[in-house]
């Protein structure tokens, strides 16, 4: 950095700079604007950088230069003003540009400052620098990367080896698939130098230049997915040498307080990453020269990390960063030791070189799972955190839950890919841990219980995967029987010395409980209900509460019966002593000990619907707490006896709130109308097993006209979708009934009419009408004969409401009343214009239809138009499947030169083709069910040609496989049990008929019907059918 004398213009810049730091607000206020105006004036730029380059200017004051809102009041100005005014089009750009002449001033001062002593400083010039090259490298500036690669070889100017990898690490980040092709051979040779001269280059400079290479090579590695050839041709010759390096840095052990350390082994093991992942000429030989280093950093690091993280007798310099920014924690550097082995072991290839020392790598990952010092301070303040710890299943390695890839996920990808071997050396390690902890407490040492604490919640990390294997007889070793040696013995310990373990205990017996003795269970149970009532540190109850909401539910109800009302109330205390994460918790528990308490809930709900009344209330905006709120009021009102006090309470409070509307806080409104829905539906729901209406009556009393309302006037979308499941309630619950409620029946019809009119505007956004189709279909199947003459509107206002509808699920239960009015043929007088519209709709949203109800529906809908024979049928086409395009990638520039090019069919063809496409999902679910792929078997395209002429002969041939009757029923059978019921509205489907149809065999009749009935046709049809759809068809036909 050469010495610039300073100018009037440069002397103005100081004091400016200056005025920024005086404590006077009006001064800092006038430097700060005339720094502004300045920056629109050329040569600001190059002022800003003489006065960064002058040695004659205090330090502090060429720092600022650079630095003006946070570090010494802030951002780089240099950077801004560059980012601002170098290059015209860009987004950020502001006039006036940068001279060409400026600018070659500006990097040419600029490279001459990047060898500054100060690292913070160096850092700032670096940044610039790489603004700069965004804009400018190779093509404008084709001797900065010659100039870096000069400056970094300099070994007689270690400033200038700094700066210039600072440099080249800031424009690793921007570098592209073009650059580093040419970059890498020129640029990795030098820093293999830096890398392996260990007496020249200290650690912070290896590890730097390791930082580059790995930016470079995750980048090659992006490039690999495309260019596999020449990447991996690219890194070949480079690898050995690299790892040989790598093992060099590895093979010594992990040194105690020493960040650089941990640092330049952190940067090793992102690289190995890399090479591992993405560059298939990286061998099982090379791994083999890598793992005895490997193996002692992994071993020593335990050392290390116990003193400093677990024990807390050193610094582990945790959450602390260097001067460029980067992480320098022992717990950074674990965790990315963690995911390296966690690569090693997800990779069939390099797993089998390890696989004689799994039981060695479990038995120490163990160790890495204690508790640490830090946590037990958090913990014991703070039982909110413990709560978020425990719910967090991938955080780190039990420190701070800011990583993914840790102890236990290792533990989790053992037992998947190393299959028996995994499992058992899991338990044994666990084992293994359990007796040299029994040692440990034998011996008097005060925190034997963090390897048990530790060796517990191992087991409970993959208890999935232990089961499993116990289930199906792969291990002969019980981890039930372990666990229940380990709990059984750790009964007696103290609650309050031993917190952590206690709790870990409770929660690892929930996990295990299908292979815990009854006996064990009931004990651990009783003892987790005691606990709740009792004054005991907070991660026990919080252990104990995990443990009962996955107990309860399985629990021998008569054995608990007698301690639940004590539970009940325990828990409703609890709730008064919860908050955050811990609220959640109690409420979760609490609704399962409703739900196995029967009698016992009854006589507690006077007690307890108040207080979660009062606590809906206070956390109305809170969609999680409110949510539980309303999901304990509603096993409440599942309990025997408990749905008209329960009524008696919510709808009083109700009343009023909505009623007066506007004057409720924000979201009280629909969240009233949420907890009303929901009791509602409760209700409903028991009227089919014939209960009195007279609590609907009582609802619909209190809120119904204010609902309408609310639906007429009410702009709010959660308002809306609540009101309208709150109407759709009703006319389930009331039925006819609900006519004679009101002192005018044709009042209370034409308001359900006026609300159905406003949700299917199509104006209205969709949102605020997600909810419309559920709510008119109750209108259909409870009101028909009041509906029947509405129906010629309500095609009309579907349709408009389907074309302006945005949201999946909104079209979705549109098109379900279309299936449910059976096709529209019979109701509408403009029947072409509407079956066109109607057709297009329908066939865009019909793949996106969930749920066994629905999908029965709209399918036999689909049968009944096309049975139909409607001229329209014919004379409407529609797109049939997508013509395939030229091999290639499809760039964004070749997609809208050539856009999708599709076949048209006849609309009737298309309705066959969806009849084969739900075959063809029926016939995959029972591929699943049964898991064999000689169950169901698909003919090859080329045995089967089919002609024009004989699709009907051939579907009448004789089957292939097992007969095609069997297949019939596996088919309904899977398709029964494979539905889920996330979709369903049970209010809907248990009132309609259509709900009670095997879909299978439907199908089956209604196509064997087709083909018999009109040959010629049906023929006709097969001919737009793709093969597997022709397949599918013949299955069932040949029965």
């Amino acid at each position: 950095m050469a010495n610039v004398a300073v100018d009037e213009d440069q002397q103005w810049l100081v004091n400016c700079l200056s005025a920024t730091l005086d404590p006077n607000q009006e001064v800092r206020s006038f430097a700060e604007t005339s720094l502004n105006q300045a920056s629109l004036q050329p040569g600001f730029g190059r002022g800003l950088s003489k006065v960064a380059a002058n040695r004659d200017i205090p330090f502090g004051l060429r720092q600022i230069s650079f630095l003006f809102n946070i570090f010494y009041l802030a951002a780089l100005l240099l950077k801004q003003f560059i980012k601002k005014h170098w290059q015209e089009g860009d987004e950020s750009f502001e006039h006036p540009a940068v001279s060409s002449d400026e600018k070659a001033v500006i990097r040419g001062l600029l490279l001459s400052t990047v060898d500054d002593p100060s690292r913070k400083l160096c850092t700032a010039i670096s940044m610039a620098i790489s603004s700069i090259a965004v804009y400018d490298w190779p093509e404008s500036w084709p001797d900065l990367l010659p100039f870096l690669l000069k400056l970094i070889g300099d070994q007689s100017n270690m400033n200038g080896v700094h700066g210039g990898l600072r440099c080249l690490a800031l424009l690793s980040g921007d570098l592209d698939d073009t650059m580093i092709p040419t970059l890498v051979p020129v640029l990795f040779p030098c820093l293999y130098t830096i890398v392996s001269s260990s007496q020249t280059y200290n650690k912070y400079l290896r590890t730097k230049a390791l930082s580059i290479v790995y930016a470079c090579t995750s980048i090659l590695g992006a490039m690999s997915g495309v260019y596999q050839a020449e990447a991996s041709a690219l890194m070949e010759p480079m690898l050995k040498p690299w790892v040989d390096q790598f093992s060099f840095i590895l093979e010594h052990p992990v040194q105690p307080e020493d960040p650089d350390d941990w640092s330049i082994r952190m940067e090793v093991l992102k690289c190995l990453n890399q090479f591992v992942q993405n560059f298939p000429s990286f061998t099982e030989s090379d791994f083999r020269g890598i793992v005895g280093p490997l193996w002692q950093t992994f071993v020593s690091s335990l050392r290390v990390y116990i003193r400093s993280a677990i024990e807390g007798t050193e610094d582990p310099y945790e959450g602390r960063y260097d001067s460029d920014g980067a992480e320098i924690s022992l717990e950074s550097f674990v965790i990315q030791l963690f995911e390296f082995l966690l690569t090693i072991v997800g990779s069939r290839k390099l797993v089998k070189v390890v696989s004689n020392n799994i039981a060695d790598l479990v038995y120490y990952t163990i160790a890495f799972l204690q508790v640490t010092e830090q946590q037990v301070h958090t913990w014991s303040v703070d039982a909110n955190q413990f709560v978020a710890d425990e719910d967090d299943a991938t955080y780190s390695c039990r420190v701070s839950g800011k990583y993914l890839y840790a102890g236990s996920l290792l533990l989790e990808e053992v037992a998947t890919c190393c299959g028996i071997e995994g499992i058992d050396a899991i338990i044994n390690a666990a084992s293994k841990w359990f007796s040299e902890s029994q040692q440990e407490k034998a011996g008097g040492s005060l925190v034997w219980w963090r390897m048990r604490e530790a060796t517990l919640f191992a087991l409970a990390s993959v208890s999935e995967q232990l089961l499993e294997a116990e289930v199906s007889g792969l291990t002969k070793v019980s981890s039930g029987n372990l666990l229940e040696q380990m709990i059984t013995e750790d009964m007696g310990i103290g609650v309050h010395e031993y917190p952590f373990l206690y709790a870990r205990m409770f929660i690892s017996v929930a996990k295990f409980s299908s292979v815990i003795s009854s006996g064990v269970l009931e004990q651990f149970l009783h003892a987790a209900i005691k606990t709740i009532g009792m004054a005991v540190p907070p991660a026990v109850k919080v252990g104990a509460c995990r443990a009962l909401s996955q107990l309860l539910p399985e629990a021998n109800k008569s054995v608990i019966q007698p301690q639940m009302m004590g539970l009940l109330s325990s828990l409703t205390d609890l709730l008064n002593q919860a908050s955050d994460e811990t609220l959640h918790l109690v409420l979760e528990t609490l609704q399962e000990a409703i739900k196995a308490g029967h009698e016992s809930s009854a006589s507690a709900e006077p007690i307890i619907s108040p207080i979660i009344l009062n606590m809906w209330v206070l956390h109305v905006s809170d969609p999680f707490i409110s949510i539980d709120a309303i999901e304990v009021l509603e096993a409440l009102k599942n309990a025997p006896g408990c749905i008209r006090p329960l009524a008696s309470r919510i709808l009083p409070y109700l009343g009023p709130i909505l009623n007066k509307p506007q004057q409720q806080p924000d979201g009280l409104v629909a969240g009233s109308l949420d907890l009303l829905a929901m009791l509602l539906k409760a209700i409903c729901d028991s009227i089919v097993q014939n209960a009195p209406t007279d609590v609907v009556k009582a609802a619909y009393d209190i809120c119904f006209d204010a609902i309408i309302r609310i639906v007429l006037q009410s702009d709010d979308h959660s308002e809306m979708q609540n009101a309208t499941e709150c109407l759709a309630s009703f006319v389930s619950g009331g039925r006819e009934e609900i006519l004679a409620w009101g002192s005018d029946s044709g009042f209370t019809m034409r308001s359900l009419l006026d609300a159905a009119s406003r949700l299917l505007d199509p104006d209205l956004e969709s949102s605020g009408s997600l909810f419309v189709g559920s709510y008119i279909l109750q209108l259909i199947l409870h009101l028909p004969s009041q509906m029947a003459q509405h129906i010629q509107d309500l095609i009309v206002a579907l349709v408009r409401r389907m074309q302006s509808a945005s949201i999946a699920g909104l079209k979705s239960s549109l098109l379900l009343i279309f299936a449910r009015l059976d096709g529209i043929r019979p109701h509408c007088s403009n029947c072409s214009t509407i079956l066109a519209l109607f057709s297009q709709l329908f066939l865009a949203v019909f793949g996106e239809i969930q749920g066994a109800y629905q999908i029965k529906v709209t399918t036999s809908a689909l049968a009944l138009l096309l049975s139909s024979r409607h001229a329209e049928l014919t004379n409407t086409n529609v797109q049939g499947h997508l013509i395939k395009s030229v091999a290639g990638i499809t760039t964004r520039s070749k997609a809208k030169s050539a856009p999708d090019q599709w076949t048209m069919v006849p609309l009737s063809a298309k309705i066959l083709a969806l009849l084969a496409d739900a075959l063809i999902e029926i016939q995959e679910q029972v591929q699943d069910a049964e898991d064999e792929d000689s169950d169901w078997e698909d003919v090859p395209d080329g045995d089967m040609e089919y002609s024009d002429k004989d699709v009907i002969s051939s579907a009448a041939a004789p089957s292939f496989g097992k007969s095609a009757y069997d297949h019939l029923e596996a088919m309904a059978k899977a398709y029964n049990e494979n539905q889920e019921d996330d979709y369903e509205d049970d209010s809907l489907s248990i009132a309609d008929p259509l709900n009670q149809i095997n879909l299978v065999n439907y199908l089956a009749d209604f196509l064997l019907k087709l083909s018999q009935s009109d040959r010629q046709l049906f023929d006709h049809l097969c001919q737009s059918l793709t093969q597997e759809q022709l397949n599918a068809i013949k299955i069932v036909l040949n029965r």
